[in-house]
């Protein structure tokens, strides 16, 4: 690898309430939507775009890894959202796993991001699953909503130069395209799957996952919500190492 640093990031969000949108933004979102069922579906899909949902919590884990050597966790950590916060100020807290963790409003957890990696960004490579397509335009959108300047351009990175960003969801699937809805070798699978298919422990064993971020964090439990996000984080990193040693073939 060129790089002796691996910023490892994933994000957890949550949609909007649909109250806080005028008539025609309303209208626009819940367009198509023939029936309360079709209704609800479309406002829990708030949470996957940016302009309709809010980043819940930013995990990131920094390893350095030199050639011959064992990698090591160099510093980790999760940043949460605390809307009750005064933009600016921080509270860290202690995680169950022993993880240190800030709470902040939503603009000082963005501009706590783009510092951080800012911090690595020279010397790492930047390792995500779904990062590319959801993760890292996420951020940036959601940082202009917030007035922020992102430090990076995460998403403008060609495909034949993506040794910088290793988006696994793209490296394990070849980068076919179209591959969403493939059931052939190219076949794109979630990350749930992948883990459990490599052996890792799914994230999702302790019973947060991301369908139910929303009601984790409307009843006030977003330490559970980091902790998950934080095993998220560390089995993107164990993924990445299956990809590594046995599908890596650049230098």
């Amino acid at each position: 690898m060129k790089f002796p640093y691996f910023f490892i990031f994933d994000i957890e969000t949550v949609g909007m309430p649909l109250e806080i949108f005028d008539e025609a933004q309303q209208e626009y979102l819940l367009r198509g939507a023939a029936t309360d069922e079709d209704r609800a579906k479309k406002v829990r899909e708030f949470a996957l775009a940016p302009l309709s949902a809010k980043i819940a919590c930013i995990g990131i884990v920094v390893m350095q890894w030199n050639q011959g050597q064992e990698a090591e966790c160099i510093r980790q950590g999760a940043f949460m959202l605390d809307e009750t916060m005064e933009t600016g100020k921080i509270k860290r807290v202690e995680l169950a796993n022993g993880i240190t963790a800030a709470l902040s409003d939503e603009t000082t957890l963005l501009q706590s991001f783009w510092k951080m990696l800012n911090e690595y960004y020279d010397n790492a490579h930047i390792v995500s699953f779904n990062g590319r397509d959801f993760d890292a335009p996420f951020l940036m959108i959601r940082s202009v909503a917030r007035r922020i300047r992102p430090s990076r351009h995460l998403c403008n990175e060609k495909p034949w130069e993506r040794s910088k960003h290793i988006d696994l969801s793209k490296e394990l699937n070849f980068y076919a395209p179209g591959s969403a809805n493939n059931s052939g070798a190219t076949r794109r699978y979630n990350f749930d799957f992948y883990a459990r298919a490599f052996g890792i422990p799914s994230p999702k064993s302790e019973g947060v996952h991301g369908g139910n971020v929303a009601e984790y964090y409307a009843e006030g439990r977003i330490k559970e919500i980091a902790e998950y996000c934080m095993r998220d984080v560390h089995a993107t990193w164990e993924l990445f190492k299956f990809w590594h040693e046995y599908l890596h073939f650049r230098e």
